[in-house]
């Protein structure tokens, strides 16, 4: 599984160390990578703002080609990411396998915490690519997620094609509420599990 970072941190995120070491117990192997924009920071660039999810597919594409290239003969590959890195990846599945622009069989799309809608703007959805959607897909969302909760999830209308799990009182980082009964830890495992659940549902590569 190939995974992107989101928007404000990079691939040495807590979240997302915490999740490619989840996953990897439980027999999915992580690639974790970061786009330029965030390795420059890394370097002491400047703080820009993230570019815009478009300009970033080709970046992706590009490493969908090295990691196809690399792994084992018949092993699913699928993409995905958190937030920015999970819509990114979103686009990629529903334009670029469509188009022909993938130069590798992608057997999935999963994606951590994806952002419909920036926070308090529920109208600006980033949605329309979702609705044609064929690729196998998994949505792993908090259910008070700012970035669309579980009531804002279920009135739209998307493509069949993508299954739900949604983490128990979890924010966008799957953190819950101190009084709710979950734990962030336990929120982590779940998502865990229904990532590898989705994986082993998929039909495996020819």
């Amino acid at each position: 599984m190939l995974l992107a970072h989101g928007a404000g941190a990079g691939m040495n995120s807590p979240f997302l160390v915490a999740i490619t070491e989840l996953l990897a117990e439980r027999g999915v192997a992580v690639t974790r990578f970061e786009f330029a924009y965030m390795a420059a920071r890394r370097d002491g660039g400047p703080k820009r703002p993230p570019p815009k999810a478009e300009t970033l597919m080709a970046e992706y594409t590009q490493m969908i080609a090295d990691v196809a290239a690399r792994k084992p003969p018949g092993q699913a590959l699928l993409i995905g990411g958190k937030s920015l890195g999970g819509r990114v990846a979103s686009m990629i599945a529903g334009a670029g396998l469509q188009q022909g622009l993938v130069p590798s069989p992608v057997s999935g799309l999963v994606c951590l915490g994806y952002p419909f809608h920036p926070p308090n703007q529920g109208e600006k959805l980033r949605t329309e690519h979702l609705a044609g959607l064929t690729c196998p897909a998994l949505i792993v969302q908090g259910e008070r997620d700012p970035f669309g909760n579980r009531s804002e999830i279920e009135a739209l209308q998307l493509s069949p094609h993508i299954a739900f799990a949604y983490i128990g009182d979890g924010d966008h980082d799957f953190g819950p509420r101190g009084a709710s009964g979950f734990t962030r830890k336990g929120n982590l495992a779940t998502a865990a599990d229904a990532v590898a659940a989705f994986v082993s549902g998929l039909k495996p590569l020819r």
